[in-house]
């Protein structure tokens, strides 16, 4: 054991948890998982992290990427019903 080199210990769960949260209640937590499970996954293919919690790892770094993308969706829908809610008020006062 004196040769072998301590590995971090893997944050699977809390990737996890920040994912779904993210799906749930705040889609900004999503993208922490993303992040956090993509900077994760690297330690684990690098040997620096400890690889058994890579599915934990590898589903809320999934949840989170899921969470943003309707983030973003939803953003560029408001700005849609934006963008026509002016064009229609505009109109309407001519």
């Amino acid at each position: 054991m004196e040769g072998q080199r301590q590995l971090e210990p893997h944050r699977g769960g809390m990737i996890l948890a920040l994912g779904i949260l993210g799906l749930l209640v705040c889609a900004v937590l999503g993208i922490i998982a993303w992040v956090l499970g993509n900077k994760d996954l690297e330690a684990m293919r690098m040997g620096i992290m400890d690889p058994s919690g890579r599915d934990l790892t590898q589903a809320g770094k999934i949840c989170g990427m899921i969470a943003s993308i309707l983030l973003i969706v939803a953003a560029v829908g408001c700005l849609i019903a934006l963008f026509f809610g002016v064009l229609s008020a505009a109109t309407v006062g001519h």
